[in-house]
């Protein structure tokens, strides 16, 4: 749900910016890349958190009028209720834009939450092709891996993300679990 929330508000902010005279461009990759030296820094998930939102807002930004505005139109459906709309425009979004990551994302996002796992993990697997520092995409990917008993691929993909983001919520709990369970106990 806070993925959804964040979406939405990120989405929002990024329509009225497409709404103004200047359109947001994408984050250039010296932006991120400094994000990701301070989320690498961040003492605890408190620290982190203000971090995380920066970047997954930097993912949103598509650079291309639009995108964003087809993306904001589909938030906006969504926080209506209008679950089907939104779902067509996130469709038409990875149509349009098929090497924008994030538009796989909310794709997935939305077939989650429509019990389409195997969509789910399709558009997972695209958004984590496109973007392989997408950390929120490797966990829920590695969720649906576990889900359906891979644990040691699972594990992989759970390690990816927290080297990504360290001090990611719960993340560090489940790898420990899996670790115990796939690789046994060390002597």
């Amino acid at each position: 749900m806070r993925i959804a929330a964040l979406f939405l508000s990120a989405l929002l902010a990024a329509g009225a910016a497409a709404a103004a005279p200047k359109h947001a461009s994408k984050a250039s990759p010296s932006e991120v890349d400094a994000l990701f030296a301070a989320l690498g820094k961040a003492q605890s998930e408190d620290e982190a958190k203000p971090i995380e939102e920066k970047i997954l807002t930097t993912f949103l930004r598509s650079g291309s009028p639009t995108v964003d505005l087809l993306m904001t139109r589909a938030a906006a459906s969504l926080h209506a209720g209008d679950i089907a709309t939104g779902r067509k425009l996130v469709a038409a979004v990875t149509n349009v834009a098929p090497d924008y990551a994030e538009g796989w994302h909310q794709r997935a996002e939305m077939l989650a939450e429509a019990g389409d796992d195997q969509g789910a993990m399709f558009c997972l697997q695209k958004t984590v092709t496109l973007n392989p520092r997408h950390f929120e995409a490797l966990a829920e990917l590695a969720g649906k891996v576990e889900e359906y008993g891979d644990k040691a691929a699972a594990l992989r993909l759970y390690r990816k993300a927290l080297a990504l983001d360290p001090q990611m919520e719960g993340i560090a709990r489940t790898v420990r679990a899996l670790e115990h369970e796939v690789e046994g106990e060390s002597l």
